[in-house]
């Protein structure tokens, strides 16, 4: 069997291929892949080549949040043909000194689906057909979107943030909390407080529409820091109003911002991520502010696609566009353009199969 690809050669350079694909073997599924969702990470290595230290230094397949139907299943998978499910890219190998500590985010030998870490990198996605280790599969309920379904790597990740805020501070309910950056991890950060009883969330961004998207989602208060910052100015009185701030934009603004903003000895969870930048780190140590990076998710997944299975999350607002497959190069430009598109997703060829 043949499928298409969207292969990444450098920055710019992204093209739809074919190549072959092989039949599931014992414990794998191959799907029909439904539906593939443009990460941030995604963008950095189309438009840069790479972020930070992580660089495309031969061709890759892009995607690392998608879903599909279950189109065939190898000895031993009791998947039912059609069924939908969301796929886990994460794949940490579980003997490793991190993962015998229960740390598998940290795996030493991790295999991430879509990531230029390593070297051959691990192709991602965005193609028509695919067959993965059937361990990696989620199934949903009837009723549940494709696009909604393709959401669930990235609810993952914002849970597994709220979850290091939680791990800090307890119970989130009685705190002030500021969300800077409100594209799709923003929004998704703000669903997950919400769900976590989380009270008033307040959230920054450039855009009217992205801080549109944030009302819908719940938040209390929102503030275009690019056409009136005024409201920022009381929330930064007497060494800051905030209790915990998820800064979801890795940009250099809004964290002096955040910075400004945060109470003494409260807590910043950084989600974005971005190269080497300057911190204010006199604020830092003057305020004893606890500042704690998150990244990727473990169990969480199999959570998010849970409370996305039951609608207790809600995640249809931040899906703005759907282009097919043959017009990748057009969805990434899109994606690119905050000013109209939230969570720009691909769609493929044969999922109308297994429906």
């Amino acid at each position: 069997m043949r499928t298409r690809v969207a292969r990444l050669y450098g920055a710019h350079d992204l093209r739809v291929e074919e190549q072959e694909v092989g039949r599931p073997g014992p414990g794998e599924v191959l799907l029909a892949m439904a539906a593939g969702g443009i990460c941030g990470s995604d963008l950095h290595y189309y438009h840069d080549g790479g972020f930070g230290p992580v660089r495309v230094r031969e061709p890759i397949i892009s995607g690392h949040e998608a879903s599909g139907r279950v189109l065939e299943a190898g000895e031993g998978v009791d998947l039912a043909p059609g069924t939908l499910v969301a796929v886990s890219p994460s794949q940490p190998c579980g003997t490793c000194e991190y993962c015998l500590r229960d740390m598998p985010v940290h795996c030493l030998d991790m295999h991430f689906i879509g990531s230029a870490m390593r070297l051959p990198h691990e192709q991602g996605m965005f193609r028509d057909l695919f067959t993965v280790p059937a361990r990696q599969v989620h199934a949903f309920p009837e009723g549940i979107t494709e696009g909604e379904a393709a959401c669930s790597e990235p609810l993952a990740v914002c849970l597994h943030a709220v979850a290091q805020a939680r791990d800090l501070l307890g119970d989130l309910s009685g705190l002030r909390v500021m969300v800077t950056g409100a594209g799709p991890i923003g929004l998704l950060v703000l669903a997950a407080l919400r769900h976590a009883g989380a009270g008033e969330v307040i959230v920054t961004d450039l855009t009217d529409a992205a801080l549109d998207r944030a009302r819908a989602m719940g938040a209390a208060m929102t503030i275009n820091v690019a056409t009136d910052a005024g409201p920022l100015e009381p929330l930064q009185k007497d060494k800051g109003q905030i209790d915990l701030i998820f800064d979801c934009s890795a940009a250099g603004p809004a964290l002096r911002t955040a910075f400004a903003a945060i109470r003494p000895r409260g807590t910043l969870i950084q989600v974005g991520v971005t190269g080497d930048m300057t911190i204010p780190l006199n604020a830092l140590v003057g305020k004893e502010i606890t500042w704690r990076g998150s990244q990727r998710f473990h169990a969480e997944f199999a959570e998010a696609v849970r409370l996305i299975g039951s609608r207790a999350i809600d995640l249809r607002p931040i899906i703005s566009h759907s282009l097919p497959l043959e017009r990748a190069r057009e969805a990434f430009e899109l994606a690119s353009d905050r000013s109209i598109a939230c969570k720009v997703q691909l769609t493929f060829a044969h999922q109308e199969q297994v429906k």
